[in-house]
């Protein structure tokens, strides 16, 4: 399939699309920012985090979240570019900068681990950069929001051994039940993708049905994990509806009870209404 999912069905009470990359063009089916927010709007998804992972995207945020109302920004150096990085020092000082530029910068984020496109190589350079990430976070009182693939044991692992932040959310949650407690445990706030409806993410529904609900996030990470029934196809805050009834579905939960708490959960977990 091609071309721009239809916009799905408004929510009965307004949500918070807590991680989108608005600045990352895929396709031509990508919308400009300002029409991407007032879609995401028209069907409830009043607010949106956007997530800079470089140093230019993270620039992009801050710049995004003080020309719109209805963003606010997490800047960081993504676990994947780390090891890429020619002195991680001068990027980090540069994140530093960015993080306390502006108080709708709420969030020190993406960062984390990524053990599926990173090697044996650069998982010594992700440790230090994930470990600085969540410094930097206790530091300024931002909330860290961390990427983790294929690499729980050792998230959890520098997690224990630096100490989490007092707000800390788990992007595109990507675990099972099992780990979700583990998560849970330590404080974090678990954030649910348009992954939660594909049909073979049978454990991370399991990980959603026991997830509080007072610690449920939704997101996009847009334009990429497209919910079903339109995977594959660019992804934008405007389809959050669609990954809120499935979530209301596995959680056997009225839509207008889990949107109210996801809002106000949101607000928990990125410091405050904006």
């Amino acid at each position: 399939m091609t071309g721009r999912p239809p916009a799905p069905e408004p929510l009965p009470h307004p949500v918070v699309d807590n991680h989108c990359h608005l600045d990352v063009v895929r396709d031509d089916d990508a919308l400009p920012v300002a029409e991407a927010i007032a879609a995401a709007a028209a069907v409830g998804v009043t607010r949106i985090v956007q997530i800079g992972c470089d140093l230019p995207s993270a620039r992009w945020a801050v710049e995004a979240a003080t020309t719109y109302d209805a963003l606010v920004a997490g800047v960081a150096l993504h676990p994947n570019d780390a090891p890429r990085l020619p002195d991680l020092d001068a990027a980090m000082a540069e994140i530093e900068r960015l993080a306390g530029a502006h108080d709708k910068v709420r969030a020190v984020g993406e960062t984390g681990l990524d053990f599926f496109r990173t090697g044996e190589d650069g998982r010594a350079v992700q440790v230090e950069a994930f470990r600085r990430h969540i410094d930097l976070a206790k530091r300024l009182d931002k909330t860290l929001v961390i990427h983790d693939r294929d690499a729980h044991d050792a998230v959890l692992d520098v997690i224990d051994e630096e100490g989490a932040p007092e707000r800390w959310v788990m992007h595109c949650f990507s675990g099972d039940a099992e780990f979700a407690r583990r998560c849970l445990d330590r404080g974090a706030h678990l954030s649910f993708a348009g992954t939660v409806t594909f049909k073979n993410a049978q454990p991370l529904r399991d990980a959603l049905a026991i997830t509080p609900l007072d610690r449920v996030l939704v997101e996009t990470d847009a334009p990429y994990l497209t919910p079903t029934p339109y995977r594959g196809r660019t992804n934008a805050s405007y389809l959050v509806p669609l990954t809120m009834r499935a979530m209301a579905e596995v959680r056997g939960a009225g839509l207008g009870e889990l949107c109210a708490a996801v809002e106000t959960n949101t607000d928990v977990a990125f410091g405050g209404a904006w």
